[in-house]
């Protein structure tokens, strides 16, 4: 599963790899650090080989707080990669331009995790592996809901398995979509965090359990359901005051029977369903918030 272990070699200059890969959501509700969704609304990333040091070209959201060395999460992440792989260059550019939100629970930190690690492998010419790449982008973020669907695209639930964390994926009904209430100001993940309790009662865990796997029938086969399976105990309503009118807005659409959940650890809030039925939705507008559309998104890949 690990390439480490072979002679290091150097990569030349001229050498580059472009790759692109999805927003996710996480959680969807009941599915805690487990469920993950990719949305077809994807950032693309080159990395060149070139003399000596490193270069940052980076525009769009959060361009102006990114750090230009190689602590930015992309080249740490490609430099992990290409270190696992036996592999060194004598310097590198990365250049993107950034899509999704940071600090909005969109996964814009495993996005970025994800595209270093996998500009890696296709710098070096590694083959594909998934398992490679969700095992390094989970000891990187901490958690792998999130990586997980940007690694496989679609629907995936991601739990510890007996050799480490793995990946189940599940299946999605035809013409489902999501609408997204982006709100202006960022909730850090670790703050979120840090609000949830170390213990809850029982007979909240059992009611989430029950909805969680609802919500892997709802999505599956019988969006109809969607609205129920996306009901949590676990997290959403202690996070509350990190978010409050994230929260607001989440109930009034779950009071007025749409499927709104906290995306990740917020802010933003996710509204699933099937595109068609969501076309109205769409046009809503909130005051401090954008409204944003998706589908359901493929998996990470390299383009060029």
């Amino acid at each position: 599963m690990s390439d480490a272990g072979r002679a290091t070699k150097q990569l030349l200059p001229g050498q580059h790899v472009t790759v692109e890969v999805p927003a996710t959501s996480a959680n969807l509700g009941p599915g805690f650090d487990c469920f993950g969704l990719a949305f077809d609304w994807r950032e693309r990333v080159r990395l060149d080989v070139i003399e000596s040091g490193y270069r940052i070209e980076v525009t769009g959201e959060g361009a102006d707080h990114i750090p230009r060395d190689e602590s930015h999460l992309i080249l740490r992440s490609a430099l992990v990669g290409l270190a696992d792989l036996g592999v060194t260059a004598p310097g590198l550019r990365l250049s993107c331009h950034n899509t999704i939100p940071h600090g909005r629970g969109l996964g814009s930190s495993s996005a970025a995790i994800v595209a270093g690690l996998l500009a890696a492998r296709g710098l070096t010419g590694a083959p594909p592996d998934q398992l490679w790449l969700l095992r390094h982008a989970d000891a990187i973020e901490g958690h792998p809901d999130n990586v997980a669907a940007a690694i496989h695209g679609g629907f995936v639930l991601a739990y510890d398995g007996p050799t480490g964390v793995t990946v189940a994926a599940g299946r999605v009904a035809d013409g489902l979509g999501a609408v997204l209430f982006v709100p202006e100001t960022p909730v850090g993940t670790a703050a979120a965090r840090g609000l949830l309790p170390d213990l809850v009662p029982h007979g909240e865990a059992a009611a989430n359990a029950g909805r969680a796997a609802l919500l892997v029938h709802a999505i599956a086969t019988d969006p109809s359901l969607l609205h129920e399976g996306t009901r949590d105990w676990l997290h959403q309503d202690y996070r509350q005051r990190a978010m409050p009118q994230s929260y607001e807005l989440m109930q009034e659409l779950r009071g007025s029977g749409l499927a709104a959940a906290i995306s990740g650890a917020g802010p933003t809030v996710l509204v699933l369903g099937m595109a068609a039925d969501l076309v109205e939705l769409a046009t809503w507008s909130r005051p401090g918030f954008r409204t944003l559309t998706a589908g359901i998104g493929t998996a990470a890949a390299i383009t060029a």
